[in-house]
């Protein structure tokens, strides 16, 4: 988009997705190799998997990762364990330094009045990634004010990616609400409508970030079955990169309606990194509660010896069932079946 899009009415302008370019909607690098399978690939490159459980870093944007790595590494204690089944990736994380100067505690929030909205910001979601007390509470109390004030920055950009990442589904939602507010996007019907209308343009980069958007937006309650129906209708598109991301969409939104597509996807979706997206979705990222990503397993198990399904997605599934279930059994149908018999008496 080459110029700002003008203000709706009664609010203020909406975003120029080129101006809020999020890193985690870049091209996906290429992947290490699955055995020695090299059939049905995508440009991307066949996908390594899995590497040692120890390796593992929870994804939410895949292509985020390596600009984050070493905030996660400063804030692993705070965290939780790091998780990378579904991607291998090197050690070539460079050095990142959290910004000096936040408050002791969000329950004190004098000090935060002090500041400018997009610092607070920074401070709060950076507090809320490392588990400090009240910092959601205070994110969740003062973000509505935050509107036109706060702006998309590489600091943002990391934070964000931090939360999205985090083992606590409360502070995965502080990142999106900061997310929303980077973006300029208010949680009403007019900023909806302008993603909707986004994600049917014909330049490609503003329709993923649209698609991305959306699944924030309906994870704040606007809306959400219809853009759930939308970004159903968008795993049809044509290229894969606009599925995987609708995929992600779905992901984000939360909403149960989404399990049955995104099983449907790592199932039915030609592309193996849409297959492996949906997978991580249902297993690790996204906005489901434990309760919701169980609800899969049935359907997974029955894909862990599907015979019109290949050997990465027979493995995905396998690995979907283990971040499920928290249960480390042998990639044997059998094994699996009878162990989610003996939860069922």
């Amino acid at each position: 988009m080459d110029v700002p899009q003008p203000p709706l009415s009664g609010q203020s302008p909406q975003p120029d997705p080129a101006k809020v370019a999020d890193p985690r909607l870049q091209p996906t690098p290429d992947y290490g190799r699955l055995n020695s399978d090299t059939s049905g690939g995508d440009s991307g490159g066949p996908i390594s998997y899995p590497p040692p459980r120890s390796e593992k870093i929870r994804r939410f944007g895949p292509l985020f990762a390596i600009a984050i790595g070493a905030l996660l590494a400063l804030l692993a204690a705070n965290v939780g364990r790091a998780h990378s089944a579904w991607f291998k990736f090197s050690n070539q994380f460079g050095t990142f330094s959290m910004r000096s100067g936040s408050p002791a505690s969000a329950k004190n929030s004098l000090p935060l009045d002090r500041m400018m909205p997009q610092r607070q910001a920074e401070a709060l979601l950076e507090q809320a990634v490392a588990r400090k007390d009240g910092a959601v509470e205070q994110i969740s109390s003062r973000v509505d004010r935050w509107q036109g004030k706060v702006n998309w920055n590489p600091q943002i950009a990391q934070l964000t990616t931090a939360a999205l990442n985090s083992n606590d589904l409360r502070v995965r939602e502080s990142g999106i609400e900061v997310e929303l507010a980077a973006y300029g996007l208010a949680k009403n019907s007019a900023s909806l409508d302008y993603l909707l209308s986004t994600a049917e343009s014909p330049d490609h980069a503003q329709k993923i970030w649209a698609l991305w958007a959306l699944g924030l937006i309906a994870n704040r309650g606007v809306e959400t079955d219809r853009v759930v129906q939308v970004l159903t209708a968008h795993l049809k598109d044509d290229d894969a990169d606009s599925r995987r991301w609708a995929v992600e969409g779905l992901a984000l939104s939360g909403s149960s309606q989404t399990i049955e597509p995104l099983l449907n996807a790592m199932h039915d979706d030609p592309s193996r990194s849409v297959r492996e997206r949906a997978a991580c979705a249902l297993a690790e990222s996204g906005m489901y509660t434990p309760e919701q990503r169980l609800t899969a397993v049935p359907q997974l198990l029955n894909y862990t010896d599907d015979p019109s399904l290949d050997a990465q997605t027979h493995a995905l599934a396998f690995q979907a069932l283990s971040d499920i279930t928290r249960q480390h059994l042998p990639n044997d149908s059998t094994a699996w079946r009878n162990w989610y018999e003996s939860t069922r008496n």
